[in-house]
């Protein structure tokens, strides 16, 4: 597949998993800010830099989506196989 196919598989599945993932431009906020997850209103959300490089933006979701329990929800093979993959490390 495709980076920017795995990317979009990876939104869906994170949509189906109740995780919302947000692009920001980080450079107009004048701090120093990082990608990544937080809570919000209860809920788990994934903030992504949207200046990131789309192999990063994948590497943080993934990441992200790996430490929940995915077994259950349908992913295609190569997403599933990154899934695995973050979570073994």
């Amino acid at each position: 597949m495709k980076p920017d196919q795995i990317y979009q598989e990876l939104n869906h599945l994170a949509e189906r998993m109740g995780v919302a993932v947000q692009e920001h431009n980080f450079r107009t906020t004048g701090i120093p800010v990082k990608s990544g997850a937080c809570i919000v209103r209860g809920k788990p959300v994934v903030i992504i830099d949207k200046h990131k490089s789309l192999s990063k933006k994948i590497k943080i979701l993934a990441s992200f989506l790996a430490k929940f329990p995915h077994d259950e929800v349908f992913a295609v093979p190569a997403v599933r196989e990154l899934l695995n993959r973050y979570s073994e490390e």
